[in-house]
């Protein structure tokens, strides 16, 4: 399997040092990819998540990507119905240009009701909106000048040119556990980004995203875990498991908060998973 990790960019631990610092590590360490959060308004009273603190992932990725020259960077996830679609396909298409081809677009509708409130978007239409971008940026990426018409954003395309477009099909990610993520996963998706599937209920969802799209589809895995902090025989178990389940790359979030354990707990999952790794 392939390995990714979070860069601290949350919380108390965040910060420009922290951020090249935790890629560097990364890269250095050899992990395949670096990832980031996304939450842009958060109310006060939310229960979750724990910080309400995060920096903007794309300019966090743009960040890190300057400081690496081989991981590529993904977003797990970007809430894509909170984005004006046209600008978000500028944005991501000149990262990928910048980064020399390195981005993987995880994608989600979003959960915090709250949020959507924050920044002016129905709360409702979130998984026909997200359908419509997803398709609004591969127009923007492939279609010179744009033919396709929205059919819920509210969006005059036909006819707008939006270069510099990517040099190569910049992947997207479907993110989220439910019936319809994963709809939306086998009908829209280059890849599906579960979060923390139970080892016992992965193996039908993966044999059924290769029989609907193939062995090409990607299969990958959130994971908060933290060798600090879990058991380790645990911790491999689990890995072996989504291994032998077909699962293709496992993204790890380790839960320190403060700098120097995370980067601690990082190059602890490095050298836990190696027999995993490839």
């Amino acid at each position: 399997m392939k390995l990714g990790i979070h860069v601290p960019q949350i919380g108390r631990k965040a910060g420009p040092d922290a951020v090249r610092r935790g890629a560097v590590q990364a890269e250095e360490l050899g992990f395949d990819s670096i990832w980031v959060n996304d939450h842009l308004a958060i109310p006060h009273d939310a229960p979750y998540p724990p910080s309400k603190s995060f920096y903007e992932p794309l300019i966090t990725l743009t960040w890190a990507a300057a400081a690496t020259k081989r991981v590529e960077l993904g977003t797990s996830v970007l809430v894509l119905p909170l984005r004006t679609p046209t600008h978000l396909a500028k944005e991501l298409a000149t990262l990928d240009l910048l980064s020399e081809g390195r981005l993987i677009l995880g994608t989600g509708v979003g959960w915090m009701e709250g949020e959507f409130d924050a920044m002016g978007v129905p709360f409702a239409d979130r998984g026909a909106r997200t359908d419509d971008i997803i398709n609004i940026l591969r127009a923007c990426w492939s279609e010179d000048p744009i033919t396709y018409e929205p059919k819920v954003v509210t969006a005059a395309l036909p006819g707008i040119r939006t270069l510099p477009q990517p040099q190569r099909k910049i992947p997207i990610w479907i993110g989220g556990n439910s019936a319809p993520a994963l709809r939306r996963a086998k009908a829209l998706g280059d890849g599906w980004h579960g979060t923390r599937v139970p080892v016992g209920e992965i193996g039908p969802i993966v044999a059924d995203l290769r029989a609907a799209r193939g062995k090409d589809f990607v299969v990958s895995m959130r994971l908060f875990w933290d060798p600090l902090e879990d058991d380790l025989d645990a911790l491999k178990e689990m890995a072996d498991a989504y291994n032998n389940a077909g699962v293709d790359a496992l993204i790890l979030e380790p839960r320190q908060r403060g700098l120097d354990d995370w980067l601690r707990a990082v190059e602890g999952l490095w050298h836990l998973l190696q027999p995993w790794h490839g």
